[in-house]
């Protein structure tokens, strides 16, 4: 699934890094307590992250630019990771997002 519906948004890999585009599927989007949540879930991996919406790319370990993002619910966001644990790591974000961020809604 890695490289998935790869288009002309989709950021450049680097080098031996994965792609995957993944929808929002929450009500809420990636706010505040998501993207803590999506920040916690990267810091368990040794993978550099990064997240692209819209031509905008931010850092997979900042909460802060995670919500510059503005995706909303029926957005998706195309997440890079490179290093020894990038397939580990977008296996637990796409987990997190099809979840709904442990949200009820």
């Amino acid at each position: 699934m890695d490289e998935l519906f790869e288009t002309d948004d989709d950021p450049p890999v680097p080098e031996g890094g994965l792609l995957r585009r993944l929808p929002i599927i929450n009500r809420r989007g990636l706010h505040a307590r998501a993207s803590a949540k999506f920040v916690q879930t990267v810091e368990r991996f040794d993978a550099a992250v990064t997240v692209t919406r819209a031509g905008e790319t931010v850092g997979g370990r900042s909460i802060m630019g995670l919500l510059t993002l503005g995706a909303a619910m029926g957005t998706s966001i195309a997440v890079t990771a490179v290093g020894p644990d990038a397939k580990g790591c977008l296996d637990a974000i796409e987990a997190l997002l099809a979840n709904r961020f442990g949200e009820d809604e």
